[in-house]
């Protein structure tokens, strides 16, 4: 991140966790004096006396809710409170499970509303109806440990229920769901982080989940994701004080983050930048912990509030601080229409399918896959997947059931597709191609008679000097019959190589480089060699096509889908195509991650948008629904008894096992084509497609 000099604002956290220097001392008071202005927050209304550190709030068409700990030795517990109501807050209820330090709200969880607290003398979850107060089920997942924040996530992709715990330089993130009337917390991962955080927040229009100690100015950040990978914590920038309290502001466009140091609430937006202050009034020495924000509309308050937990001169307690005039006086567009029970409206439009079989849990961090259809018998046919992290690094071939057949080394290879019919000599052979990042070549494999792979003269080949790989796809020219290899780098260029064989080796040259779309990071790709294309996902921007044949204009490129365009989300990852009978006949297939979800557009050109769809869960089978999609691979051909009406395959970023928790490796969901495109769509399919042909 950068400030309007251009100068890096994010600084990584190093993993011996000696933070390297931000670049000037960027803080709250060296901007607050030149960008923004102060206004005052009187506190609206308080509660009694009582122990607090943290506070929550409720949206409830009846009645808004505060929730706040009781830390008390004697008391204990939380206490709900009527948000709208005078000092002091009329309380709802008070529930004395033991001594509580954390509380959490979330919503829609299998229809319910919960509160979700961890009671410090037996370190439980524990949940409750926050209109009745009653306990929902029975204690869950005891975590021992000193925590000391907590916050919760529902992902706008898969609309999935996440904690984050937070303790002694020590994060946990766990998984909340419902399971036929139960629920259920599932550890997903644990990590380290370089404090002891006090306090956290996160916002979902920057998937960002920011942690600080009040015993230092630093605030921290790291991506919220649905995956066991551990994420890379950094350093988002430093405040003039102690931090004592983090909220999220959930915008229209994008979200403010709220920083608490002492009786001053600072507004930034997600790249660090200062849009105001906030300064809490009417007590003295005034220290404000726990903050959270209502951003509903009440009669008290129509513009929202902002809740904290308190001590000063007067007492410890809660207490709430309308928002009424003062975003305005700052500037800042309040959004009082924010609604915690909907997880994104536009997923009720996405058509919902269901994986019919998965591959067996391997590997670790896995992106696009591809499929080998058998020559003699496609029942026999295999699927070709890519294990990209260092651990486990290589290509993995699994049977139409999903059951592993092999693994082979290879240098963290990010995309694999498959070459048939290649001439060798005075044979042909079918090959596995992926572009490795380890030493930035081309790795090419041998398929063998019954679709294992094996290594094979030249299956190693360099690509210039500096060059990065990262995604890749295949090309065979019908003008030429020549065969061809596409290579891309984050950056945008493309390399395209021709493949020959010579002196009993492949052999590569480089035939052409361009830059794909409009120099967005690139990734997934495929030919269509029938009309000579190859089509290039832009992640952050657009799905695009470029002639194929190294002397094509790549000067520029036809537009197919646009980020934005209201059928088209962020991030634009893998690309594939599924034959028709003819030319003009077909769909091009691409998968969304930041939405979970996959757009179908038709393969002849305008390339008009069909529909979307998503993966959900098979309970019948055991088999989790798909979320933060990558790449992706789909035949139309009949395989076998298993899938007459053709296959789709797709990464699966965090593996959710049947009996509860998350696999740290990774599967591969497989779908019916006929279940995506249904039966009028799939007559434009080649159900006899013959990639031999």
């Amino acid at each position: 991140m950068a400030n309007a000099e251009g100068e890096d604002l994010l600084t990584t956290w190093r993993g011996d966790f000696e933070p390297t220097a931000l670049p000037h001392e960027y803080t709250a008071a060296s901007v607050i004096a030149a960008a923004a202005s102060e206004v005052d927050l009187p506190i609206s209304a308080r509660s009694g006396e009582v122990e607090s550190d943290s506070t929550t709030v409720f949206y409830h068409d009846a009645q808004a809710i505060l929730v706040g700990n009781d830390g008390g030795a004697s008391t204990g517990g939380f206490r709900l409170f009527d948000l709208n109501g005078e000092t002091p807050l009329t309380e709802k209820d008070h529930e004395t499970p033991g001594r509580t330090k954390l509380v959490t709200a979330v919503h829609n969880i299998g229809g319910k509303d919960l509160v979700v607290t961890i009671a410090q003398p037996d370190s439980y979850f524990r949940l409750y109806d926050p209109i009745t107060a009653e306990q929902v089920g029975e204690p869950l997942a005891r975590t021992l440990g000193d925590w000391s924040a907590l916050c919760s996530w529902k992902s706008q992709s898969s609309g999935e229920q996440y904690l984050y715990l937070f303790g002694k330089k020590q994060t946990v993130q766990h998984l909340l769901r419902e399971n036929n009337g139960t629920y259920e917390i599932v550890e997903i991962q644990t990590f380290e982080n370089p404090i002891e955080a006090t306090s956290c927040a996160i916002s979902l229009s920057a998937k960002t989940v920011y942690f600080a100690t009040d015993d230092g100015p630093e605030i921290y950040a790291f991506p919220a994701a649905e995956a066991t990978s551990v994420p890379q914590i950094s350093v988002l920038g430093k405040v003039d004080d102690a931090v004592t309290g983090l909220a999220a502001y959930i915008g229209t466009d994008s979200d403010y983050i709220l920083v608490a140091e002492n009786d001053i609430i600072a507004v930034y937006d997600t790249a660090f930048a200062v849009l105001g202050s906030l300064k809490v009034t009417a007590d003295e020495d005034i220290e404000v912990k726990g903050l959270n924000v209502y951003q509903g509309s009440t009669q008290k308050y129509p513009s929202g509030a902002v809740t904290y937990a308190t001590k000063s001169d007067s007492g410890k307690g809660f207490a709430v601080s309308s928002l009424e005039g003062a975003f305005n006086r700052l500037g800042l567009d309040l959004n009082t229409s924010y609604d915690p029970h909907g997880w994104g409206g536009l997923y009720c439009a996405f058509k919902v399918v269901q994986p019919v079989a998965e591959t067996d849990a391997h590997g670790g961090d896995g992106d696009d896959p591809a499929i080998w259809i058998s020559p003699t018998n496609r029942s026999d046919s295999r699927i070709i997947t890519t294990t990209k992290s260092e651990e486990g690094a290589g290509l993995s071939v699994f049977d139409l059931n999903g059951k592993l057949l092999q693994s082979i080394d290879a240098g963290e290879p990010d995309n694999v597709d498959v070459i048939y019919n290649f001439q060798a000599g005075n044979r042909t052979m079918d090959l596995a191609y992926a572009a490795c990042r380890t030493d930035n070549t081309l790795c090419l494999f041998e398929i063998t008679s019954n679709g294992t792979l094996q290594t094979i003269a030249g299956g190693s080949q360099p690509t210039k000097d500096g060059y990065k790989v990262y995604g890749s796809c295949v090309y065979r020219s019908r003008k030429s019959g020549k065969q061809y290899l596409f290579v891309n780098a984050k950056s945008a260029e493309y390399l395209q190589y021709e493949l020959s064989w010579a002196d009993d080796a492949l052999k590569t040259t480089l035939v052409r480089n361009f830059t794909g779309g409009s120099g967005g990071q690139v990734e997934g790709c495929v030919s269509d060699e029938a009309n000579g294309w190859v089509i290039i996902g832009e992640e952050p921007r657009a799905l695009w096509r470029y002639g194929a044949e190294p002397d094509d204009d790549s000067t520029k490129g036809f537009l197919i889908g646009e980020v934005g365009d209201g059928t088209m989300y962020a991030d634009v990852e893998g690309v594939t195509l599924v034959e028709g009978p003819s030319a003009d006949k077909g769909f091009i297939i691409v998968s969304q991650q930041g939405v979970s979800a996959y757009n179908v557009y038709r393969r002849a050109a305008p390339h008009d948008y069909v529909e979307t769809f998503t993966i959900y869960e098979n309970p019948e089978k055991g088999i989790d629904g798909v979320t933060n999609t990558d790449g992706l691979t789909a035949v139309g051909a009949a395989l076998g008894d298993a899938f007459p009406s053709g296959l789709v395959v797709t990464h699966d970023d965090a593996n959710q096992l049947p009996e509860g928790g998350t696999s740290d490796q990774a599967s591969y969901k497989l779908v019916s084509l006929g279940d995506i495109l249904g039966k009028e769509l799939m007559k434009e399919v080649d159900a006899n497609w013959d990639p031999r042909k």
